[in-house]
């Protein structure tokens, strides 16, 4: 453990906030693109939708095919056929989100109704464990998780009907309420002593 490091709790959390009050910038420069981000999609929710469907696809297709060249290109490791097993679905799912991504839209949707969930579970208990360092600033991500919660909620009450249009609608939600939540954050860390 180096010298400068500090052990104890207090330290440690001396640490994290000096941490935040000197980067303060950077998580307000995050803050404002996420909100802006969020605002577009929010806009244009179809587009949105599309958009984040190809862009998942590029991204199943892509490491699908590094991981197909990485399996035959060591072979002879075990678990070749777990691999290459990986590797083709990878390939097929990216396959057929860029080919019919309406359709994979509606998968996407599950898989970001399971996301949200998550996320606002895991911001709630984010602004719960810093509601002491960040003064009244901490309600800000308690916000953002019940909002991901509710968003869940829309996803699911609205499926099949609502997949071409909620996941741009609902990502874009998401970034405009987490930029919003970092913003505030950013503020309260710069007017720290």
């Amino acid at each position: 453990m180096s010298v400068n490091q500090p052990t104890d709790a207090a330290g440690i959390e001396r640490a994290v906030e000096s941490a935040i009050h000197k980067h303060w910038g950077l998580f307000l420069a995050e803050g404002i693109i996420l909100v802006i981000l969020g605002a577009a999609a929010i806009l244009v929710p179809v587009l949105a939708t599309i958009t984040f469907t190809l862009f998942i696809g590029w991204l199943f297709l892509i490491s699908g095919i590094v991981g197909l060249i990485t399996t035959f290109w060591m072979r002879h490791a075990p678990g070749f056929w777990w691999s290459l097993l990986s590797a083709i679905i990878g390939i097929a799912a990216g396959i057929v989100l860029l080919l019919w991504p309406i359709s994979g839209s509606v998968s996407l949707t599950l898989l970001l109704t399971a996301f949200f969930i998550v996320e606002g579970i895991a911001s709630i208990m984010y602004a719960i464990e810093h509601r002491n360092q960040l003064s009244g600033r901490w309600g800000w991500m308690l916000v953002s998780g019940i909002i991901d919660l509710i968003l869940a909620g829309i996803i699911i009450a609205g499926l099949p009907g609502t997949a071409l249009w909620a996941l741009g609608l609902l990502v874009g939600i998401n970034l405009l309420f987490g930029g919003v939540a970092l913003i505030g954050m950013a503020l309260a860390a710069r007017s720290a002593a």
